[in-house]
């Protein structure tokens, strides 16, 4: 750790959202994170482990205009257990969640699962698998 910069953790993260309803619903229902807190109807939080996801519509402060929906722009990555991503895949199809790529074990030591929120951003739930395959 760089003591000019004591940064010890990522607590907020931030997604400047397009669709503000659907992606409230997504986040709330389908991926069925806790409530953290509404700050107003522009800027709802959730609380994923010891971080808060918050949902924001543009102005104020950042005002940018907004990437077309479907844009790449962010992906986040959930961490569960190995056995776990499998029946995350599983209980998101079953939600109506477009599974990008299924659970696949990656050589890099890592099961993953990719999807999209309504915005378009990418989703990856992933699982640490030792030891990492080798790379043909």
């Amino acid at each position: 750790m760089d003591p000019l910069l004591p940064i010890r953790s990522l607590d907020y993260t931030v997604i400047f959202v397009r669709q503000m309803a659907k992606m409230r619903e997504f986040y709330e229902t389908t991926m069925a994170f806790p409530l953290h807190r509404e700050l107003s109807p522009r800027w709802i939080e959730f609380r994923v482990g010891s971080n808060i996801l918050a949902l924001a519509e543009r102005g104020g402060r950042f005002d940018e205009p907004a990437p077309p929906v479907g844009t790449l722009s962010l992906q986040l990555a959930f961490r569960v257990a190995p056995q776990e991503v499998d029946l995350c895949a599983a209980t998101l199809a079953e939600r109506g969640v477009d599974i990008v790529s299924p659970p696949t074990d990656q050589p890099f030591g890592h099961r993953t699962l990719f999807f999209r929120d309504p915005d378009g951003n990418v989703l990856e739930i992933y699982a640490e698998i030792y030891p990492p395959t080798a790379v043909s």
